[in-house]
């Protein structure tokens, strides 16, 4: 089932895939899930362990012993932790982050959730944010995973990613289009 998904291409899909057969039949993916988003968080937060993570010049063993003390005190452990010491064990530690974007939506397609980016030029209102949530399921007819990014260069309106289909109501769009007509016509 999950090798078949395009999104599980390459070396990050190929071990995402991995992990998510085991947690699959573990029934362990929410806490895997979880797992991987603390330590995704950890890299996030710091740049010795995104330097550990990204740089080869350290040992397969350094990278296991450094990553084994961060992941106890994180309190990262079971099948994610082992998982995360396998992958520096193999020095593949650099593509972590992929592996994790990729065990994310594969755990989504499995639960029929449907991931979707919202670009505006401003902050949503929880209103806002509630309606365009609304519209876009009844649009999919599937539960939607709304990611929100704010881009000013917009202007105005919205720009809806679901899958491979965008739809862009900007104002900037808009204005553009107005100016391409008014040159040609």
């Amino acid at each position: 089932m999950a090798s078949s998904s395009p999104i599980v291409s390459g070396l990050a899909g190929r071990y995402a895939s991995a992990l998510f057969e085991l947690a699959s039949e573990a029934q362990a993916l929410d806490s895997v899930s979880a797992a991987l988003d603390d330590f995704a968080a950890l890299l996030d937060i710091s740049p010795d362990l995104d330097r550990l993570v990204r740089n080869p010049v350290f040992t397969a063993e350094e990278q296991v012993g450094a990553l084994d003390a961060v992941l106890k005190r994180a309190k990262i452990e079971g099948l994610a932790a082992n998982f995360l010491k396998l992958v520096a064990a193999k020095r593949r530690l650099f593509a972590v982050r992929g592996m994790i974007t990729a065990y994310r939506a594969l755990v989504a397609e499995s639960k029929g959730i449907v991931p979707a980016e919202v670009i505006v030029a401003a902050p949503l209102s929880e209103a806002n944010r509630a309606a365009v949530l609304e519209a876009l399921e009844s649009q999919a007819g599937k539960k939607i995973a709304l990611t929100e990014k704010v881009d000013p260069a917009i202007i105005g309106g919205l720009v809806v990613k679901i899958g491979s289909r965008m739809i862009d109501a900007s104002l900037k769009t808009k204005l553009n289009a107005m100016k391409l007509a008014m040159i040609n016509g």
